[in-house]
């Protein structure tokens, strides 16, 4: 045996696998012990914190962004990439708001869900079909989606007038906001969707290993495609809440909502390359980077920092996704 492999095996402390096991564990439950740590924290350091006003605010606000994350998280286990959310927000919201106009409340809301799911189909299509990377697809539809917005609109607002839509965003029910049970009902399904049915099944194998799952008669793109599909169905329903809660749209709204949805998946555990991921822990990794900065506010922090800490936990979190992974070969 040669000195150079004596010397590589004396410096390798574990075998590979042994080393990924940890680090895998640390993937899937991390997120689940810095949140109740985060949790406990500011309960002790904030009078504020735990109370049902402050705790309420965080899930209202959090709404759009939590149900669109639930369904960007089928994209990514598929193997996908959805950069347009925040556009389609937009321009569902826009849609939604002019439909409300001129009909029904609940007519406006179905269009800008058919708005949302047919722009997302688009992005399937592209993306399947059209063999297009899906970061590059989705980029360059947020563009085109985003100049759509602005022409409907001639870059001004569109006012909503009809008191009763506002019911979807500050209405409540059973002492609840309407948006909570909305996003509650809404990420329950996806998670469900994901978790517990054959087409969740599928969409593991197809962001695992596309042509494993293709040999075992998975009908590949069609279930990327849903899953973008998916994406733009949930970005309409969060359109129609922004909506409504504000009672105008515009194509500036939901700017940079891609990150933010991005951030709270990686966060949560999910493999940015997908095969592997669950809609409950990005909900975990959402609501963890929204008490972040609850955090910052209530302790009167600098804000300075908060973006520091924010990208210093998307890095770790995508290291650890890295290092979970099998080494190429």
């Amino acid at each position: 045996m040669s000195a150079a492999v004596k010397s590589s095996r004396s410096r390798r402390p574990w075998p590979q696998g042994a080393r990924r096991v940890p680090v895998g564990v640390l993937r899937e439950y991390g997120i689940v012990a810095s949140f109740i740590v985060l949790f406990v924290t500011l309960s002790v350091a904030s009078d504020n914190f735990l109370t049902r006003s402050n705790l309420e605010n965080i899930l209202s606000q959090q709404s759009p962004t939590l149900i669109v994350a639930a369904a960007g998280t089928l994209v990514i286990v598929a193997g996908g990439f959805d950069l347009s959310v925040g556009a389609i927000v937009a321009l569902a919201g826009i849609v939604t708001a002019k439909v409300v106009g001129a009909a029904d409340p609940w007519l406006g809301v179905a269009a800008g869900l058919a708005t949302g799911a047919a722009l997302g189909l688009g992005n399937g299509i592209i993306t399947t079909a059209g063999r297009v990377s899906p970061l590059i697809g989705t980029l360059s539809t947020t563009f085109l989606i985003r100049g759509g917005a602005v022409l409907v609109t001639a870059g001004g607002l569109v006012t909503i007038v009809d008191p009763s839509f506002a019911t979807l965003g500050q209405g409540e029910i059973f002492g609840v906001q309407v948006s909570i049970v909305v996003m509650a009902a809404t990420v329950g399904l996806l998670a469900f969707l994901l978790a517990a049915t054959t087409y969740g099944r599928g969409i593991y194998a197809v962001g695992g290993n596309r042509e494993a799952a293709r040999l075992a008669g998975i009908r590949v793109e069609i279930i990327r495609a849903s899953t973008f599909v998916l994406s733009g169905l949930a970005a309409g329903l969060a359109g129609a809440i922004l909506a409504s809660r504000v009672a105008t749209a515009q194509a500036e709204t939901a700017v940079g909502l891609e990150f933010t949805v991005l951030a709270g998946i990686v966060v949560g555990g999910t493999s940015i390359q997908g095969g592997a991921g669950a809609v409950w822990r990005t909900v975990l990794g959402v609501l963890f980077i929204a008490m972040i900065n609850n955090g910052f506010t209530l302790l009167g922090l600098d804000p300075i920092y908060q973006q520091i800490v924010q990208g210093a936990i998307i890095l770790a979190a995508v290291a650890v996704d890295a290092w979970s992974r099998p080494a190429a070969a």
